[in-house]
């Protein structure tokens, strides 16, 4: 049997980059954590099917098969599997107040991070 090796490393490389072992990544794309396992090391390549299913939980299935990162814009962010979910929820949120109010947390909060950043730590004396 001829070996996949490429593409074998470049999946592991997308199920590192989401944060998932072997069996749960399996597990997303309905295999079994000896399939994926023969699948990150070329014995074994992924159908249609499992990355379909690997590509709607945020796997770059351009990437695995070619190469080629599929950046919409160069220089694009890459989402992990947190950010991705984030980011699918804020889209689904249908009340306008709603999502008006998790984007002003959102501002609130990188605002803060930023200034805490950028301004030097005072000490506080005790007593």
């Amino acid at each position: 049997m001829s070996k996949f090796l490429p593409i074998g490393e470049r999946l592991r490389e997308e199920r590192e980059r989401l944060g998932l072992n072997q069996a749960d990544f399996a597990a997303i794309g309905g295999s079994t954590r000896k399939t994926q396992y023969n699948y990150e090391a070329g014995e074994r390549a992924p159908d249609g099917g499992f990355l379909a299913a690997i590509a709607a939980a945020g796997a770059d299935v351009q990437y695995i098969l070619t190469g080629i990162r599929s950046a919409v814009v160069p220089g694009a962010v890459v989402l992990n599997r947190e950010e991705a979910a984030l980011l699918d929820n804020f889209r689904h949120i249908a009340d306008q107040e709603d999502k008006s109010a998790v984007t002003k947390l959102a501002l609130r909060s990188a605002e803060a991070a930023t200034r805490e950043k950028t301004q030097p730590r005072t000490e506080k004396k005790i007593g």
